[in-house]
C-alpha cells in the first residue's frame, strides 16, 4: 500500500478544510485523486463544502482508514484534540503529513517544549504518536491557490519537505509537485526548523534554488526573536494587504540577506 511514484492515483486523506486543506483539497481532487475530507464537525456538517471541492465527507476515523497519504492541515495546537489511537492501523509506509505552524500571542497558547526549540513536526509526531513528513507550511495560502505552474516552468515557486522517512518524503515531494511547486529536500524532520515562521524560507514565495539559499541560511534562535516584530509589521499594513505587500514584508523581515528577484 502506498505507491510513491509520481502519476499514480491515490486515496488521500485530509483532516481540516481551511486555507490550506481546502485548497489542497481541490487541488489533489484536480490531479485525479480519490479525496475524503474531515473537520472537527464530523460527515454531515462537511457534506456541502466536501461537495463543492469534488472529495468526499468523512469523520477523521474515515479519512485516515485505507489510504495512501494523509495530510493534517489543522491549526498546531488541534493535534492535542485528535482522537487517541487515531492512526493505529495506518501502515508506516503512510505518509502523514503536518501542514500546520506555530503562532504564539497570534492565534496559539505558549507550548513549552516549542519554546525551548524543538521543532514544531516533531512536537506533532509526540502529540500523535507516529513519525511526520513536514510540507506546505512555508507557502501561503493564496499562493498554494494561485500561483502554482506546470513542472518545469520557468521561474516556478518551491515548497519545503522535510523528514525522516525517504519514501514517506518523496510521496509528499510528489504532491507538491502535483499541485503545481517544486519540492525542495529540507532534509531531517529534526532540521525542519529551517522551514518554520520567521526564517528565510517562509512564505517568501521563492524557487527552488532561493529555497535552498534560503534553508541553509537559517540561524537557529534568530526566528524567535523575529516572531516578536510579526503583529506590528502586519498591523501596519492595514485590513486588506495585497499578496504581494505580504510576500514583501516576509522578504523584509526573514530573509534580509535575500535580495528580491
Amino acid at each position: 500500500m502506498g505507491p510513491s511514484y509520481a502519476g499514480v492515483h491515490m486515496n488521500i486523506g485530509i483532516i481540516g478544510t481551511g486555507n490550506i486543506g481546502g485548497t489542497l483539497a481541490r487541488k489533489l481532487t484536480a490531479a485525479g485523486h480519490q479525496v475524503r475530507v474531515a473537520n472537527s464537525k464530523g460527515r454531515e456538517g462537511i457534506s456541502t463544502l466536501a461537495k463543492q471541492m469534488g472529495a468526499t465527507a468523512a469523520d477523521v476515523w474515515d479519512a485516515v482508514n485505507n489510504v495512501d497519504a494523509i495530510i493534517l492541515a489543522i491549526p498546531l495546537p488541534a493535534m492535542q484534540q485528535l482522537p487517541a489511537g487515531l492512526f493505529n492501523s495506518v501502515a508506516t509506509v503512510v505518509p502523514i503529513i503536518d501542514t500546520s505552524n506555530y503562532y504564539p500571542g497570534m492565534r496559539d497558547a505558549r507550548i513549552a517544549e516549542i519554546d525551548d526549540g524543538m521543532p514544531e513536526s516533531v512536537w506533532v509526531s509526540q502529540q500523535i504518536g507516529r513519525p511526520v513528513t513536514k510540507a506546505f507550511n512555508n507557502a501561503l495560502a493564496y499562493t498554494l491557490a494561485y500561483l502554482g505552474t506546470p513542472t518545469g516552468a520557468q521561474g516556478r515557486l518551491a515548497i519545503a519537505v522535510a523528514g525522516d522517512d525517504e519514501g514517506c518524503k518523496q510521496v509528499a515531494m510528489n504532491l507538491v509537485d502535483q499541485v503545481g511547486f517544486d519540492p525542495v529536500d529540507a532534509g531531517s524532520l529534526s532540521e525542519s526548523w529551517r522551514q518554520q515562521p520567521c526564517t528565510p524560507a517562509y512564505c517568501c514565495d521563492w524557487d527552488a534554488d532561493e529555497t535552498r539559499a534560503a534553508l541553509a541560511s537559517a540561524v537557529k534562535g534568530d526566528a524567535e526573536r523575529k516572531r516578536g516584530q510579526m503583529a506590528e509589521a502586519f498591523a501596519k499594513l492595514g485590513p486588506s494587504p495585497t499578496h504581494e505587500e505580504v510576500v514583501a514584508m516576509n522578504r523584509r523581515i526573514n530573509a534580509p540577506q535575500h535580495g528580491h528577484r
